[in-house]
């Protein structure tokens, strides 16, 4: 592993060593359902609408055999809710039919349900299955440009860029650690380089704090 990474996943650590995803979850399908409904929305708003929603559907086949009026009601916080209610009903449906109400573990099955994309399976992957993965929402992607580790913009390049260059074994802590450094302090608008951990090794944050 290169020396410059290694310090940059030792310092990740060091700064957020208990991070995890923040949306709440007992199960594999509702991490599933959950992060479909994240999308451009807060995991503080999901996980306030989503007790409700499982405590009304709480199986895949319960889901898919609601009104769709009644999930759009319950889910209308978290924005988007029309495509999203469909999403969710549609994914329940496809859990059902094809996979007898369980959420499948391998990439293939999982982007094949609808709604469900390679950030989406990526997390159910690492968060609800334990396996490594790396999941690029736009925090990883943004902070990981700053960094140098990618040059692209595409998720799936983006993905792929850090699979070659992370100890496959760092792929999901510096996922979610990423995350978290992106939300409180490599934010778009204002990053805070000046009291960043990974300032030294950020071309982009050195030149951010010059003059």
């Amino acid at each position: 592993m290169d020396k410059r990474v290694k310090n940059i996943l030792d310092a990740l650590e060091t700064a957020y060593p208990e991070a995890r995803t923040q949306l709440s979850h007992e199960n594999p399908f509702q991490l599933l359902v959950a992060t479909i409904l994240s999308a451009r929305c807060t995991d503080k708003q999901v996980n306030e609408v989503t007790p409700r929603l499982f405590s009304a559907y709480p199986a895949p086949k319960d889901l898919a055999e609601a009104d769709i009026k009644d999930i759009e009601e319950i889910i209308r916080p978290t924005g988007f809710f029309h495509n999203k209610a469909k999403n969710i009903q549609a994914c329940a449906k496809a859990l059902a039919k094809r996979h007898g109400g369980k959420v499948p573990r391998d990439m293939e099955s999982l982007t094949a349900l609808p709604g469900v994309g390679r950030k989406t399976a990526n997390v159910v992957k690492s968060a609800a299955f334990g396996e490594q993965a790396v999941v690029v929402d736009t925090h990883v992607a943004r902070v990981s440009r700053r960094l140098g580790l990618t040059s692209s913009r595409d998720p799936v390049k983006i993905e792929q860029d850090l699979m070659a260059v992370l100890p496959q074994n760092r792929w999901s802590a510096f996922s979610i650690q990423t995350i978290f450094h992106g939300r409180n302090l490599c934010t778009a608008k204002k990053p805070q380089c000046s009291g960043c951990p990974l300032l030294q090794w950020c071309d982009y944050g050195r030149q951010h704090t010059r003059g």
